[in-house]
């Protein structure tokens, strides 16, 4: 494959999770870091107005904003649920157009709560979807649907594909709603290929990491660095330039182990991986 520079790079606030804004912006500086994938609730500790100051006068290009969606968090007929819901979604897009973020990335939430009926679930979100697009729309804001892998439909998010993602999004204006192709959640998906051309330029955010055995108790921790693991980058990285995406590259660990290291430690780790994996030499895993 063509091999990503290093000015793809961005760092994912979660894979620092201890830091808050202002340090997890220096750590990007010091190490040449181009790009910030930003947290809601660390821009909430730092204050909206404060955290697009911190990052513009830094020299930072925001990638993405985490994260609106859990549509479904509340049950079918609680109406002060679907307005805190609805609420909170429109609040984020506001902090996305304010932090100038390429993308709002969007969680859908699992299954309602009291309720097995996937369906209705499946409903509530491109229904809530709908409702925010107009919003959106008017400040400039993309949004982007990331699909989870499927041991995380109960809980988080009931769309489980990129496939499904790209169903949805197709609903609504290109600029308007997009894709989130996260390696850790599709890599395994025999359709991920064609999937990934069928989204193109919907593709509003690349985040990557590796899927490490052996799963831990909480498998939202099973990600590791680059190369440590069982996904195949190259094919993924190929088909995700193939198909129109030049934007940033988010590097999102969620790992305990990468918590507790020194974040100077995990930052160098970081640009290491990124451009052994995926800067020309292939997907391989790495020792250390």
């Amino acid at each position: 494959m063509t091999g990503l520079g290093l000015e793809r790079l961005s760092l994912n606030q979660a894979t620092v999770k201890y830091l808050g804004l202002a340090d997890a912006v220096a750590l990007c500086v010091r190490h040449d870091i181009p790009a910030i994938g930003l947290w809601r609730d660390r821009v909430a500790e730092a204050g909206l107005s404060s955290a697009a100051a911190l990052v513009q006068r830094a020299g930072l290009h925001v990638s993405s904003l985490c994260r609106g969606g859990f549509f479904t968090s509340f049950a079918s007929g609680d109406a002060d649920g679907r307005e805190a819901v609805r609420a909170d979604n429109v609040a984020a897009v506001q902090e996305a157009a304010a932090l100038e973020a390429d993308a709002l990335v969007l969680v859908c939430g699992g299954l309602v709560p009291g309720s097995r009926d996937l369906g209705l679930a499946r409903r509530m979100v491109a229904d809530a979807i709908g409702e925010l697009v107009p919003f959106a729309q008017r400040l400039g804001v993309r949004l982007g649907i990331e699909a989870l892998h499927p041991m995380f439909c109960a809980d988080r998010c009931v769309i489980s594909s990129l496939g499904e993602a790209v169903d949805l999004a197709v609903l609504f204006p290109a600029a308007a709603v997009g894709v989130v192709v996260d390696t850790y959640h599709v890599w395994w998906d025999a359709r991920l290929a064609d999937e990934i051309a069928r989204a193109g330029r919907r593709i509003v955010s690349f985040q990557v990491c590796d899927w490490v055995l052996p799963l831990p108790a909480d498998t939202l921790l099973g990600r590791g660095h680059l190369g440590d693991g069982c996904i195949d980058f190259a094919s993924i990285a190929a088909a995700v330039a193939a198909a129109g995406y030049s934007g940033d590259v988010e590097v999102e660990i969620f790992n305990a182990e990468i918590w507790d290291a020194p974040p100077d430690v995990t930052a160098t780790a970081v640009r290491e991986r990124f451009a052994a994996v995926l800067g020309g030499g292939g997907a391989r895993r790495l020792s250390g």
